[in-house]
């Protein structure tokens, strides 16, 4: 009996190794990947100091030996030598994992990004950074919201930091509030996370003004058009929406669909594309990364020509036209940007990019966005819980009857660790706040935007 039971135990031990074993092998690549990566980003395109990344993006991730080389612009990461692997710094492009292509393969590939003339810095703003002189507006209570400011970069619990790193306040079209936390400035460009997503929306948005795509439209990938292949009855909408009803494991531990994605794929878009139907399209609502990376690839298809024209569409149809001189949306190996996440912007910038909204998608009388786009970007999408989901944007509100304070028309973008550009046409605000919370509930969401909205005391 004795011998049976230590069989058992030994087994049991082997089994629990070999899947630690395997664990830890599927999962290395995704912490040296995301260590490199990070790293690079926050260094080259942040302009931060080592130390402040690692204390604070990179603290989980103690075992991966991570350096910076200023000369050839990259990064390398791994752990005691195993998973080596190397992030490229690219001007206008900012970084990409070296995966399936070399340095000097991705560097070949640096094309020069358009950016608006300098000089537009010198206009007012929104377009460029000037301010003139005028009264604070009188139906502001001034002190009220100084407040808000103080109370959301304030740290009263060492173990439940808010970490703060800035904020934006604009009324009506112009900043009537602003505070960055020490090491950082209104030049700083930060990561978006998915807020990148809501900037997938507005691409779309123009190729939609330039008759190039429909939300109506299927049939939309000739991966997808095999005879009887379900997939090819999904539509943009859906797509946008989040109610394709394609698999995908969204979870952010160890190897999974997203983080293989993000981390470790030579051909990100790939695994998304490759996924087969879970659910019907338009019956059930999951939100997904993935999806996001697959509308990032059909705009590239739909934009045409090479990596030099793809590349600067952003730039030449919607950044430069805003001023959005900080503005980065990074590639993936294959080229296709990372629609899902990989965008970093000022906190002014992701200011401009909310106000656009705010404008309806019209910009110095430009017509950006098509007409009636703003109004489908806002509407709930069709599954998605308590109606808190639109069209690559989130409704603040939504069914939610917590939160008497807050604005029922208010919706938002929103990004990992607490990045957020809400936009509330009844109080023609927008609302910046880009930090570093993990978890995300260290900083009340709800409470900083009420605060906000209650410091309009006689409008």
């Amino acid at each position: 009996m004795r011998k049976i039971v230590f069989r058992v135990l030994i087994t049991i031990t082997l089994l629990i190794i070999l899947y630690a074993g395997h664990y830890a092998w599927s999962a290395l690549p995704i912490y040296t990947g995301y260590s490199a990566k990070t790293m690079c980003s926050c260094a080259f395109i942040s302009d931060r100091e080592q130390s402040s990344i690692l204390l604070e993006e990179l603290s989980a991730f103690k075992m991966a030996n991570t350096e910076v080389n200023y000369l050839d612009s990259t990064v390398t990461s791994d752990v005691m030598g195993l998973a080596h692997r190397v992030a490229v710094f690219r001007e206008g492009l900012g970084c990409t994992l070296a995966l399936g292509k070399t340095i000097k393969q991705l560097k070949i590939e640096k094309v020069h990004i358009i950016k608006p003339d300098a000089r537009q810095s010198n206009n007012y703003w929104p377009v460029g950074d000037y301010f003139a002189g005028g009264e604070f507006p009188t139906e502001l209570d001034k002190a009220a919201l100084d407040r808000v400011l103080v109370k959301v970069f304030e740290e009263n619990d060492p173990d439940h930091l808010q970490r703060t790193r800035a904020v934006v306040i604009v009324y009506r079209g112009k900043i009537v509030a602003e505070r960055y936390a020490h090491g950082y400035n209104k030049n700083t460009a930060l990561v978006g996370w998915s807020m990148t997503k809501s900037v997938v929306n507005a691409m779309v948005g123009i190729l939609v003004q330039m008759n190039l795509l429909q939300i109506e439209d299927d049939h939309l990938f000739e991966e997808w058009s095999a005879e009887g292949d379900p997939r090819s009855k999904i539509t943009l909408d859906q797509l946008l929406t989040q109610t394709s009803g394609l698999k995908w494991d969204e979870v952010y531990t160890g190897s999974s669909d997203v983080t293989e994605m993000l981390f470790n794929s030579p051909n990100p878009i790939s695994i998304p594309l490759s996924k087969p139907l879970e659910f019907p399209p338009d019956s059930r609502w999951k939100y997904s990364s993935g999806t996001s990376n697959i509308i990032s690839e059909l705009v590239r298809r739909k934009v045409g020509g090479d990596n030099r024209q793809y590349w600067n569409f952003p730039h030449n149809f919607l950044f430069n036209k805003l001023g959005m001189r900080s503005a980065i949306i990074e590639p993936g190996p294959d080229g296709t940007f990372i629609g899902s996440s990989f965008m970093y912007a000022s906190a002014r910038d992701w200011a401009r990019f909310g106000l656009l909204y705010l404008n309806d998608g019209v910009w110095n009388g430009d017509r950006i966005l098509p007409p009636g786009w703003v109004d489908y970007t806002q509407q709930p999408a069709p599954k998605a819980p308590r109606q808190k989901y639109a069209a690559h944007f989130w409704r603040t509100k939504g069914e939610d009857t917590s939160g008497p304070d807050m604005p029922k028309d208010a919706y938002h973008m929103a990004g990992f660790e607490g990045q957020k550009v809400v936009i509330i046409p009844s109080f023609q605000l927008v609302i910046v706040r880009l930090g570093f919370s993990q978890p995300e509930s260290n900083w009340d969401f709800t409470g900083f935007v009420e605060g906000v909205v209650g410091a309009f005391p006689n409008r």
